[in-house]
């Protein structure tokens, strides 16, 4: 009988160290993707904190579940984490957007790629390991990001709005004011408000280009009204 106890206990204490070990890995992973994920949050960014989180989770739920089911049932311990890569492949892939010659949600792609990686960390047991990919990371996001921003080195989009009574003639215009500044229009949208025809149209440039196309624009008198709908940042 009292082997039997011994017995209960032993596997009582294994089975906790087993459980408490992987709940570990997983908080981890949860709270790494969270902390990434909110900072693409706090940048207005598609993939945010959720779908960070929820991508660092998964990546560590499913390193995890890919050594406890090959040790219980047998075959290669990679055989499910090695699955993850493509997966997020996918998922990065549609984060990308293409218009004309412009491609936009690279960084997003590349980002859910690395918190991917983090939570295959985590779920691996690599806890500094994680950690430190973790501030790398943040710190790419952050600091390199800021100094993109701060030395416009990244090219905007700007949607314009213009308001006129010809149509041809607007159009006419807006193509002047683009090759001379060597640009391209993207994406015009012409619907009727009358008495006059209302033109949206995006724009990608650096950010000396974009200022001089803008004030172009707005001195130019083929058109009643001008504005400037918004600005994104490429990625």
């Amino acid at each position: 009988m009292n082997l039997f106890h011994q017995v209960i206990e032993l596997l009582r204490n294994e089975f906790g160290v087993v459980l408490s070990s992987t709940l570990a890995r997983l908080v981890l992973a949860a709270i790494l993707g969270g902390v990434i994920g909110l900072e693409r949050q706090l940048r207005h960014k598609p993939a945010g904190l959720r779908t960070n989180m929820f991508i660092c989770f998964g990546a560590a739920m499913f390193t995890v579940l890919s050594n406890q089911l090959a040790s219980t049932l047998g075959g290669d311990h990679t055989r499910i984490a090695a699955q993850i890569i493509p997966g997020i492949g996918f998922i990065g892939a549609g984060s990308i957007l293409h218009a004309r010659a412009s491609v936009t949600g690279l960084t997003t792609a590349a980002t859910l790629f690395v918190v991917a990686s983090v939570g295959m960390a985590a779920g691996g047991g690599l806890y500094l390991t994680a950690v430190f990919a973790t501030g790398i990371i943040l710190v790419a996001l952050v600091v390199l990001g800021g100094m993109e921003r701060t030395f416009s080195l990244k090219s905007l989009i700007t949607t314009y709005e213009v308001m006129g009574h010809n149509v041809d003639g607007m159009l006419r215009e807006v193509n002047r004011l683009l090759d001379a500044e060597q640009l391209t229009m993207q994406g015009v949208h012409i619907t009727s408000a009358p008495p006059d025809f209302r033109m949206v149209f995006s724009v990608d440039s650096e950010h000396e280009q974009q200022i001089a196309f803008s004030i172009r624009l707005h001195e130019s008198t083929a058109f009643e009204s001008v504005r400037a709908l918004g600005t994104t940042e490429h990625e």
